[in-house]
């Protein structure tokens, strides 16, 4: 296991045990030192999203769709970003790009 991996299951623990704000914490700490850590992003996205923190949430969601930008799940989730930060038009966008990419389009 990398140490990259050591700190985000560590994060995960944090968020396992309702540590919500420490897990975001730790893993913007990761993320800075490792930017283009996807998994990590996309945890902070939905974390974020949990504690309300609508437009990091967005932010980190957007670069998931960046480093991912095959990966339809990634749309749907920057799409449930936008949508709980009342982004609707974004939300749609971002679904209609997850459904393109479902299609092979």
């Amino acid at each position: 296991m990398t140490d990259r991996d050591d700190q985000y299951a560590a994060a995960e623990t944090l968020k396992n045990e309702g540590k919500i704000a420490e897990a975001v914490a730790s893993l913007e700490g990761l993320v800075a030192e490792q930017p283009d850590f996807a998994l990590a992003h996309s945890a902070l996205a939905a974390w974020c999203t949990r504690l309300e923190r609508h437009d990091e949430a967005i932010q980190h969601a957007r670069k998931v769709c960046e480093l991912e930008p095959k990966d339809p799940f990634s749309y749907t989730a920057l799409s449930v970003a936008c949508m709980r930060g009342g982004r609707i038009t974004e939300a749609e966008d971002a679904l209609a790009r997850s459904r393109m990419l479902q299609s092979g389009q």
